[in-house]
């Protein structure tokens, strides 16, 4: 057995239940206590990883400092812990069965028929101890992505089964219990799938429960009784104002205490929740409210943008407002109908995307917000559309626009890394990741920062053509952040009124301890206008 303890988090009953806030949530409470806690996530899938998946169908798609393409909830866990998560925290059935067809092509189990027990379980649990050891972690929480049945994480589940024979583990079981007439709260489809994780080999410790009202008694007493736990391990995951709640919740119902009990840690430990009080706080009670108007090709879903509208929340706290971010599509803004719909807002943003919908309404939104000094804020293609409508309706550039909307350009203002030209295959071939960039003194982005250099995200292909940028400057363009080594702009910015625009994603690195700097420097700019 390792030093190393673990919390394996199995949701039930249904999806969409928040396994990846609770997990992070749990994790924040250890972790104020001062322990090193690292959060673990197995996808059922058989992507290798979320690169190629479509927004509408999965969420955004989280970008990590050494460029792996993860699950949104890994946006989640780094905003509530406020570190840097390394990508082998993301395990996919992709990524596992990849693996496997290598080892048997090499050899390594010559002799043997391949199977899911013991070798792709094998696998599995070498790669949590592989992780625990990496990131000497103290206590490793292990989300287990889909729910109780799902026949794509079945063989996960399986080598928890035997990492609980070899390693100290807690299973926590996250389910939902529905209310039906009168509020009557019904507990059986939590204990028919307790039932068939006992059957699984499985014995949650731990039940926390998502309901319609906050659970009864009678409801606790009930899954207490039947799901073999003690009544003091059932624990309320209500509906709260944000999630940066939760912790805080859970702390009120001593959650600390049974885990400790469970893992042999310091029950005596106690935590200092007071800066993140204020900061929930400032959440739940803003002084000013800030509307702002988010131009973007992904509007059905909000979690395709859910790092920018949490940057919001982080941003909004910092300056005690309260960020109404409405989602707007694109392609239903046209020269006639834009100052009508964007004049209600007190700033702009256009989002990071890919593919030509919507691109017109994006451009036409950018020249009203710097026609009519609403405060800007553009990120990757964002940046991409700013520089494009500025070459157009500015610098006069005759038919500037991006190759990737229009592959016989004659004046590519936005064209492709000279890196990606030969690139055939979609998977992690992006710029992608964590990269440098130099900040001009005198500048918007430097003021924002404070700093001659930053590392920002990124996840593109295409950047602004080296070939016009005397042009642009000498239009009034300001060029802010460059990339050292290439001299890729990075950042750009006008020179009249705010509006700023980088290559990069700087909403996913955006914590509620500490806020992106460029969603600051917009929310102050636009407190001017409210």
């Amino acid at each position: 057995m390792g030093s190393t303890k673990y919390i394996v988090i199995i949701g039930s009953i249904m999806s969409g239940l928040g396994k990846g806030i609770l997990t992070s949530s749990i994790a924040k409470i250890l972790q104020m206590r001062g322990y090193n806690v690292f959060p673990l996530k197995f996808d059922g899938y058989l992507n290798v990883d979320c690169g190629t998946m479509n927004p509408f169908r999965h969420g955004e798609v989280f970008v990590l400092d050494d460029g792996t393409e993860v699950d949104m909830d890994f946006g989640t866990y780094e905003r509530f812990l406020n570190i840097s998560l390394p990508g082998n925290a993301s395990i996919t059935g992709g990524k596992l069965f990849q693996k496997i067809i290598e080892k048997e092509r090499n050899g390594d189990f010559l002799g043997r028929d391949v199977q899911f027990v013991p070798h792709l379980t094998d696998e599995i649990k070498e790669r949590i101890r592989k992780y625990a050891n990496e990131t000497k972690a103290d206590i490793i929480l292990i989300e287990i992505g889909g729910t109780v049945g799902d026949l794509e994480n079945g063989y996960f589940l399986e080598a928890m089964r035997q990492l609980a024979r070899e390693e100290e583990v807690v299973f926590i079981q996250l389910t939902y219990v529905p209310s039906i007439s009168a509020k009557e709260q019904k507990t059986k489809p939590t204990q028919h799938a307790n039932r068939l994780l006992l059957s699984m080999g499985i014995n949650p410790e731990i039940i926390i429960t998502r309901e319609q009202e906050e659970l009864s008694e009678d409801a606790k007493e009930k899954i207490a009784m039947y799901c073999n736990v003690n009544k003091e391990a059932v624990f309320d995951d209500p509906l709260v104002d944000t999630i940066y709640e939760l912790p805080l919740v859970l702390e009120k119902q001593g959650f600390y205490l049974i885990i400790a009990k469970k893992l042999g840690l310091d029950e005596k430990k106690e935590a200092d929740w007071s800066e993140w009080k204020k900061r929930v706080d400032k959440i739940k009670t803003p002084k000013h409210v800030i509307s702002v108007a988010l131009i973007g090709k992904y509007t059905k879903v909000k979690d395709a943008y859910v790092s920018i509208l949490e940057a919001f929340v982080h941003a909004g706290a910092e300056v005690n407002a309260k960020v109404n971010c409405n989602l707007l599509d694109a392609e239903k803004i046209n020269n006639e109908n834009v100052s009508e719909i964007l004049r209600p807002y007190n700033a702009i943003i256009v989002p990071g995307g890919f593919g030509k919908r919507g691109i017109n309404g994006k451009i036409i939104a950018i020249k009203y917000a710097r026609e009519h000094s609403t405060p800007y804020l553009g990120l990757c293609l964002g940046m991409q559309m700013m520089v494009v409508e500025y070459a157009r309706n500015v610098a006069k550039i005759e038919n500037a626009n991006s190759s990737e909307f229009d592959d016989k350009c004659i004046n590519p203002v936005i064209d492709i890394l000279p890196e990606q030209q030969q690139i055939t295959k979609k998977g992690a071939t992006m710029r992608l990741g964590k990269y440098i960039m130099n900040l001009r003194k005198g500048t918007r982005g430097y003021d924002a920062y404070n700093e001659e250099s930053v590392f920002e995200r990124h996840r593109h292909r295409y950047e602004m053509n080296p070939e016009f940028t005397a042009k642009l400057l000498e239009a009034g363009l300001v060029i802010s952040g460059i990339h050292p080594k290439n001299k890729i702009t990075e950042m750009v910015e006008w020179k009249e009124t705010f509006g700023i625009a980088t290559q990069a994603h700087p909403e996913l690195k955006s914590r509620l301890e500490k806020p992106a700097p460029l969603f600051i420097a917009l929310l102050k700019a636009a407190l001017k206008n409210v």
